[in-house]
């Protein structure tokens, strides 16, 4: 989601092209192990940069834990909040710092919105929480396999701009979704009401309570800010609604919140929480949905990182100026070799998947080219490990209008480079981004899609045109879908 970012000033713009020569006296250690003075910048950008970067996706520290803590996994369980928030930012700091070391871009790392989607929502119901982390850890060691035998740029190569732009929109969409339900302004109708319809506007089909409007003006703010193009608008619009929530908590009768209760804590420092790291189970997810139905949710979850990430990755390189004359970036494979590892440590301390954030673009907005801004950013979130109190008081009305800012931008981002002339092309883009919330499952979004167009290209006599990989996936998630038919489940 790119957020909007501030100018370089016009006297210090990073220079394009070919480096700047500088006598040997005045490049020190640092500057040649990030490079920053071969690619035109300083260390007071990488600095600023670093510092933008990560108030531009700060948010996800308060929207992961929400996100995962609102559903229980198949025994009822739910993880605890603050243990989420330990999890999300270590893992955000670690990786954020490893790929400014192993990769030297400024790109930044966190849990992805979408994937936690899919553990929370589609594994966890299915099995245990250690179990829905497991096959987490199982989809970055995939990717890493993949990257080691370079399948991955060949794999992404099989699937046409198209289906991959509608799959980020239907992730989108269904974050969308998630984030209207989780705020109260849509709910579930109940079967009692004996109607096709299945949700409805606010609790009762109208908009009642204090939560509900302080989402409603959370979203406008959010937007608002989006439109006037302030940096961090969404992190700003998070913190000045839990202000709002804060206050009428204070001094009106709220009965519920949901999660989390807007009340300032008695000390805003604490020690971080560790419980959740390392509760994993790597294959005990196999035994309780069989082998097939694993691996299509391994399969899901690699795809929901696999696409995002690369996208990510290839559009702040191009912004930062890091691409070859053909749009490649060199030495990409340390920086896919990072993401996969950030993808297994995300499942090894249950926070889940953590992948490569656009916002990052807010960071290079403000000068950044190198792996110092990841310094910057990785050691801000660090700190955050001792802020559990604080990030834990912010209710999801104040935390979910981002979910809706952040839906926006990927459709926005993605629809356009959809050819909607091309039928065999438009219509499986088409039922992918719609299958996503309308079945609440992205991995259903994802099957018919590929069926489609597979089905379509044949129908349209350009069969040969299809790679031979998508036929076998698509073919593996036919079985999956005739498999309660053939009495196999």
């Amino acid at each position: 989601m790119p957020p909007a970012s501030s100018p370089v000033d016009a006297a210090e713009q990073p220079q394009s092209g070919p480096p700047q020569s500088q006598p040997q006296g005045q490049v020190n250690g640092l500057d040649r192990f990030f490079k920053i003075t071969e690619r035109g910048s300083t260390v007071a950008r990488e600095l600023r940069g670093g510092l933008a970067t990560f108030f531009a996706m700060a948010y996800i520290i308060v929207l992961n834990p929400i996100i995962l803590g609102s559903a229980k996994d198949m025994y009822g369980h739910q993880l605890d909040n603050g243990q989420l928030v330990t999890a999300t930012v270590l893992t955000a700091a670690l990786s954020t710092l490893l790929m400014g070391v192993i990769g030297n871009v400024p790109i930044a790392l966190a849990a992805g919105l979408g994937v936690n989607t899919v553990v929370a929502l589609q594994l966890a119901p299915r099995m245990s929480w250690p179990d829905a982390m497991g096959m987490v850890v199982l989809a970055g060691v995939v990717v890493m396999l993949m990257v080691a035998t370079g399948l991955r740029e060949r794999v992404m190569n099989a699937v046409p701009l198209g289906l991959r732009k509608g799959i980020a929109i239907g992730i989108g969409l269904f974050i969308m979704l998630i984030g209207l339900v989780d705020s109260g302004f849509v709910s579930r109708m109940p079967d009692a009401a004996h109607t096709t319809v299945p949700l409805q506007l606010g609790a009762g089909g109208h908009l009642n309570g204090w939560p509900v409007l302080v989402f409603v003006l959370g979203v406008l703010l959010t937007l608002a800010l989006m439109t006037r193009k302030v940096p961090g608008a969404i992190l700003i619009s998070m913190v000045v609604m839990t202000v709002v929530a804060m206050t009428v908590h204070a001094v009106a009768d709220v009965k519920s919140w949901g999660l989390t209760t807007p009340e300032w804590p008695g000390n805003p420092v604490a020690m971080p929480d560790f419980g959740l790291v390392g509760e994993v189970s790597l294959f005990g997810g196999f035994e309780k949905v069989g082998l097939l139905t694993g691996v299509l949710f391994v399969f899901s979850v690699l795809l929901s990182c696999f696409f995002d990430a690369m996208g990510t990755i290839l559009a702040v390189g191009d912004e930062a100026k890091l691409t070859d004359a053909k749009g490649n970036l060199p030495g990409v494979n340390k920086v896919l070799l990072v993401d996969g590892l950030a993808v297994a440590a995300g499942g090894g301390t249950s926070s889940s998947a953590t992948t490569c954030f656009v916002e990052s673009t807010a960071g290079v907005g403000e000068g950044a080219r190198t792996g110092l801004a990841n310094m910057v950013t990785g050691g801000l979130f660090a700190l955050g490990l001792f802020l559990t109190p604080l990030v834990t008081m912010v209710p999801s009305q104040a935390a979910t209008p981002a979910l809706l800012a952040v839906g926006f931008l990927i459709l926005s981002g993605s629809i356009r480079a959809i050819d909607w002339s091309d039928y065999t092309i438009a219509v499986p883009a088409f039922l992918t981004m719609l299958m996503m919330p309308f079945t609440y499952s992205i991995t259903n979004g994802i099957g018919i899609g590929f069926i489609s167009f597979c089905v379509l290209r044949l129908a349209a006599g350009r069969g040969r045109e299809v790679p031979v990989a998508m036929y076998a996936v698509s073919a593996v998630f036919a079985f999956y879908y005739l498999m309660p038919a053939l009495g196999l489940t």
